[in-house]
């Protein structure tokens, strides 16, 4: 049973329990919380369709670290009404599960997990994120048993001792496949394959280049994997031989992640298998754990960067459309690792060619300061800011935009006295 008010945590993604869930908003709706604020970061598509509800609202404020598509859609309707039933927190992936555990507090966490062992443990399965800190220090553990969750290692495990509650429901887990990779995906792999060597400690984001860059190191030997988010590209280099993880410093032989989300594939392979280990993002996005492993490779997204290298990885149009995520945390990890590259990378352009996503200042959030972010990519090629000047930057960034939008630039450029 759930408090009349207080703090609730849900898990990210396939830790989310649905059937808990829907119980949750059931009961929202009958008026019996007073008042209930709800902490996650992403959830799932049965999430936002239970909570995402002008009636639920009345008594839970949904309280994210991240705005998805839904986040922002409930957001706007909301507002529309004159309210507010999404409050954005910021954090950085890293922090996010001191931030709940310790400096919010949750009174009960909510969590979808594994079939019990013989020796009376839970597995977290896909989902490391923040729900491990949670768990030890929430008033309360609640959970929903799915067959349908790998067990996976790790520090992935609660003993059912430790449990308040347990119910089940057996569904299988949503999928995430990756977006199919375009022709501008394929050119802006093509700058940074180049710069990946053998024995790379790898991190890839989601997405078309991701997938690219995981299809173009088939070749390669002995890569590490030490990635927050562990998804189909990766699973390929692993079954084809290219990860050994043996050059590893932390978790040799083991390919570590935070979030697993893909295809059913994804889920099959973590599935009771001791090669792949799930942590908390306290520890596969904390920046001096990640700078352990030598070689480190990082490959992120912007939305925006600017003539002095400052990156714009989650607000648009003047909204918060994602979050800062676990960016940073591998921008700085891959800066300080031994042999390390950190790469930001998008299309040049955005809204179908309308807008430059290389602008002369930003407007908006800085994701990445201008001193953290190294090599960046579009289409039209790869520069590495480290080591550049404020009017080297800006040559460089300008080379990277679309060529219809150069002339701007460099005549924008010219105003902040960069010359080039």
């Amino acid at each position: 049973m759930l408090p009349k008010k207080g703090n609730i945590c849900i898990p990210y993604f396939g830790g989310v329990p649905v059937d808990l869930v829907t119980a949750i908003a059931d009961v929202a709706k009958t008026g019996f919380y007073d008042h209930l604020n709800c902490y996650c970061m992403r959830g799932n598509t049965h999430m936002s369709q239970q909570l995402f509800n002008a009636a639920v609202a009345e008594y839970i404020t949904f309280r994210p670290f991240f705005m998805g598509a839904d986040e922002r859609s409930f957001l706007a309707e909301g507002l529309k009404k004159g309210k507010k039933f999404i409050e954005f927190v910021p954090g950085e992936f890293n922090e996010v599960p001191h931030l709940m555990a310790d400096v919010i507090g949750m009174d009960t966490i909510i969590i979808a997990v594994s079939k019990m062992d013989k020796h009376g443990y839970f597995s977290l399965g896909i989902t490391g994120a923040y729900t491990q800190r949670v768990m030890r220090r929430a008033r309360q553990i609640i959970l929903e048993v799915n067959n349908c969750i790998p067990r996976t290692f790790g520090d992935s495990l609660i003993h059912i001792s430790e449990v308040a509650a347990i119910t089940e429901c057996h569904r299988p887990l949503q999928e995430y496949p990756s977006r199919t990779a375009s022709e501008t995906d394929m050119k802006i792999g093509g700058h940074i394959i180049a710069h990946i060597a053998d024995r790379a400690c790898i991190q890839f984001g989601i997405g078309g280049v991701p997938n690219v860059i995981a299809s173009m190191l088939k070749n390669h030997k002995d890569l590490g994997v030490h990635s927050e988010l562990l998804a189909d590209g990766i699973i390929d280099l692993i079954e084809c031989g290219a990860v050994s993880n043996r050059y590893k410093k932390n978790n040799p032989y083991k390919s570590v992640f935070n979030v697993a989300m893909g295809t059913q594939k994804v889920y099959d392979f973590v599935d009771d298998n001791p090669g792949v280990e799930c942590y908390g993002a306290d520890y596969v996005n904390d920046p001096y754990i990640i700078a352990q492993n030598d070689n480190v490779v990082s490959v992120n997204a912007f939305m925006e960067i600017d003539l002095t290298g400052q990156v714009n990885a989650e607000f648009m149009n003047g909204h918060q459309y994602s979050g800062p995520g676990g960016a940073l945390n591998f921008v700085t990890g891959a800066g300080l690792s031994q042999g390390g590259k950190s790469f930001v990378a998008s299309s040049a352009t955005a809204g179908k060619g309308k807008f430059s996503r290389i602008v002369p200042r930003l407007n908006s959030i800085t994701t990445d300061p201008r001193g953290s972010v190294q090599y960046v990519v579009t289409e039209y090629g790869i520069c590495n800011l480290k080591g550049k000047s404020t009017s080297e930057r800006a040559k460089c960034l300008i080379a990277l935009a679309a060529p219809e939008f150069r002339d701007q630039l460099k005549n924008e450029a010219m105003k902040f006295n960069f010359f080039i």
